[in-house]
């Protein structure tokens, strides 16, 4: 099959979504970019969470909190508490190849959407919860948001200035950690079901989730027994790797990463009698040197402007980067190029902006389309997965009412 004519590659692909607010909807997010058809289930009359909170200034009536989570899928409403609507999503699992939920610890089950009550019908359910802390042990039934997670990983304990408080990170980066590696185990789950006909529960944590991305950070505490620091900008390995301020009150970051690049970084700042400086010229004679290292670059850096330190270390090679608060990040030039940010017409707010997917793929790519007014798919999908006719439709609604 040619390029031309291939299909994204989760084309086909049925997922019943059953999550809500930022972690479940970035996995299936995810599972949407590679094609798969996500239908989210929301409940009425307001739906998910994040259609409600807090509107943006100007943007009091757009939902563009849940837009930036919840493209390429379709919503239908159903209130799990109605035997009607509760049974019509009972139907709608037991045809879908994966089930995402994020519900609290058996409500699934008591509402029959459970793993082990569809396993026995859905032989090839591939079936993910996602939760703060897991489905066992002590902490199972805690209510679990992003900051929480923050707090309980130690994260914030290495976040700030080394004198200051703990702080959180800017974005919920554990929601979007925990729903990548959702998405992840369901195509791993996915292959499986593939090869052996059977499909598998997934239990998700976000907590594990957050952990296991600090890996890299942990050897400090799990080999030396060392509990790290706050070090503000600074890396505590590397010398010089810290934030400067320039003459245009722009801030540079910038990371010698080995000895290899203090060569170069000493070029870019033309103070080539730094090079052999037995004080400097390896990475252990600079982390003695810290303090003196930063204070002769802080003031080299405030000399001239983000643009001069730009180019004289760009054509050293050294790794740098202008710190960009979120509008400059999205305007640079690099961005713009791999054509990361697309427009989408929606409905009822027309053009809006969201962040594609990451990733450059050979082959057809999965067209991104608007994210779906609350329940604007129910009779859509009620059609297309279970078959019914509009008899079946009108006859549903009327029960339901």
């Amino acid at each position: 099959m040619s390029e031309a004519s291939s299909m994204p590659p989760l084309s086909g692909l049925k997922v019943f979504d059953m999550t809500q607010i930022i972690a479940g909807p970035f996995c299936t997010t995810m599972l949407a970019d590679l094609g798969a058809e996500i239908v989210k289930l929301e409940r009425p009359p307001n739906g998910d969470d994040t259609r409600t909170v807090g509107r943006y200034k100007g943007r009091e009536n757009h939902e563009d909190y849940f837009y930036a989570n919840n493209r390429s899928k379709k919503s239908i409403v159903l209130n799990l508490k109605n035997e009607t609507d509760r049974l019509a999503a009972i139907a709608l699992a037991k045809e879908a190849d994966v089930l995402v939920e994020n519900l609290a610890i058996g409500t699934a089950e008591k509402f029959g959407l459970g793993w082990n009550t569809l396993k026995k019908e859905n032989i090839k359910l591939v079936y993910c919860s996602l939760s703060g802390f897991g489905q066992t042990g002590p902490y199972k039934n805690r209510v679990a948001l992003d900051p929480i997670l923050q707090s309980i990983s130690g994260m914030m304990s290495v976040t700030g200035v080394p004198k200051g408080e703990p702080m959180q990170l800017g974005a919920p980066i554990v929601d979007s950690i925990a729903g990548m590696f959702a998405a992840y185990a369901i195509l791993g789950a996915l292959h499986s079901v593939q090869k052996e006909g059977k499909g598998r529960y997934i239990d998700i944590s976000m907590q594990d989730s957050i952990l296991s991305v600090l890996g890299p950070r942990m050897g400090e505490i799990l080999q030396a027994g060392i509990t790290p620091e706050r070090h503000g900008n600074e890396n505590p390995m590397r010398v010089p790797a810290n934030t400067y301020k320039t003459k245009d009150n722009k801030n540079i970051t910038v990371i010698v990463q080995n000895d290899r690049y203090w060569k170069p970084f000493c070029i870019a700042l033309k103070k080539e009698k730094w090079i052999n400086d037995p004080r400097f010229s390896t990475m252990e004679g600079r982390r003695k040197n810290r303090d003196l290292i930063n204070k002769i670059a802080t003031q080299c850096f405030i000399s001239n402007t983000s643009d001069y330190w730009e180019s004289r270390l760009e054509s050293q090679r050294v790794p740098f980067a202008i710190v960009n608060d979120y509008k400059s990040a999205l305007e640079d030039i690099q961005v713009q190029h791999r054509e990361l940010i697309k427009t989408v017409s929606h409905p009822t707010s027309g053009e809006i902006r969201v962040v594609g997917p990451p990733w450059k793929m050979s082959g057809t790519q999965a067209k991104i389309t608007p994210p779906p007014l609350i329940g604007e798919h129910t009779t859509e999908v009620l059609k297309q997965w279970l078959n019914w006719n509009d008899f079946q439709i009108q006859d549903f609604q009327n029960k339901r009412t």
